[in-house]
């Protein structure tokens, strides 16, 4: 996995807005010409979706409708009480995402798990993982897969005996994709936001000690779906949520960071530019980067819609880089642009980042 040396790298999460009419080579052209250095296919292969693409890849499951007046879990929440008012005036007016074409599900069917579970995907991943490197170096590039514990949100179990039995086997299903991106020379990016997202609908009532536990539980099966990947070829991608709405009730990072290095990963991806993490970054004056991994904290947000000045972005950098060395910092973002943000408005952030890494990259950090 490349880091950074005489300059700051940059990178992204994912997720990409839709050029219109173009595909995979015309948004690999983009990140170029934007100057970022380690990039995707914008998740075009996925369809934009980075949970809906898993639905072909899985056997042992069938699909049934949500029951009658069930509420989606994007829709519950603390936030979502506390700020009611907010939320009923935003989804009228439909505020909250940015979704052409239906990017972002809102509503999803309910897979439930009825027999074994098994990889299918084989074929469609040959095929994602081909047209990304016909368009990007291996060096250069990353593939994004989905966590266990973010997949099992949207899943119900009616076939194995125990919620960790079925964790595991999702698990192990999922180690195919990831042993087959890691294989291919390409880095493979593990997004898990469901994982802490999870704490103000389900984590708040439990207490932190449960929900710790909980959480403890799915980064083991995670750990156990990546036993025979080399950790230098893997990055995870932990975040908090994705609209544009407000934020209180989120889990602090200082309450899972522990639980976030246990992942077998050489870098981890986390929010660090959106009002409610931004002063996240003095967790890593206590906190010891252990050796040889990389940090790469999101320096522009996808939750406003204000472009970042790439001063701003310097500054950001230079936060995390005292804290955790330069050669040890990647320069992100905090979360995917596709069906969040106006494309216009995430390809000028991603500038913004490009341009504040050229700025901070000429700086000294003491």
């Amino acid at each position: 996995m490349k880091r950074s040396g005489d300059r700051i790298l940059t990178t992204h999460v994912g997720s990409l807005p839709l050029i219109e009419g173009g595909g995979v080579a015309d948004v690999v052209r983009k990140q170029r010409n934007l100057g970022l250095d380690l990039i995707n296919e914008g998740e075009y292969t996925k369809g934009g979706d980075w949970l809906s693409y898993v639905e072909s890849r899985f056997g042992g499951f069938e699909p049934r409708p949500p029951e009658p007046g069930a509420v989606p879990l994007i829709a519950q929440g603390r936030d979502r009480e506390a700020f009611a008012e907010f939320y009923r005036y935003a989804g009228e007016k439909g505020t909250l995402f940015y979704t052409p074409g239906e990017q972002i599900k809102r509503v999803r069917p309910v897979w439930v798990c009825t027999g074994p579970i098994s990889y299918t995907g084989g074929a469609a991943l040959e095929r994602e993982i081909a047209e990304l490197k016909a368009h990007v170096p291996a060096e250069d590039a990353f593939l994004t897969s989905t966590a266990p514990a973010s997949l099992e949100v949207y899943r119900r179990n009616e076939y194995y005996r125990s919620e960790e039995e079925f964790v595991y086997a999702i698990a192990e299903a999922m180690r195919v994709e990831y042993e087959k991106i890691a294989g291919s020379d390409v880095v493979l990016q593990i997004d898990d936001a469901w994982l802490v997202a999870l704490w103000d609908r389900i984590g708040i009532p439990m207490g932190l000690e449960a929900f710790r536990k909980r959480s403890a539980l799915r980064i083991e099966a995670l750990n156990y779906a990546l036993r025979n990947v080399p950790e230098d070829r893997v990055r995870y991608h932990l975040c908090w949520g994705s609209w544009h709405g407000p934020h209180a009730y989120d889990i602090e990072l200082k309450q899972v960071v522990d639980l976030m290095l246990r992942v077998k990963a050489q870098a981890y991806l986390i929010e660090g530019a959106n009002a409610r993490h931004e002063h996240e970054y003095a967790v890593w004056e206590s906190v010891k980067l252990p050796a040889g991994k990389i940090l790469i904290p999101g320096m522009v947000p996808h939750s406003t819609d204000v472009v970042d000045h790439p001063e701003v972005v310097a500054q950001r950098i230079a936060r995390y880089a005292r804290r955790v060395g330069r050669e040890n910092l990647i320069a992100g973002c905090d979360c995917g642009f596709g069906g969040r943000s106006h494309p216009q408005i995430a390809w000028a952030k991603l500038r913004s980042l490009a341009e504040g890494a050229a700025l901070a990259s000429k700086r000294r950090f003491s």
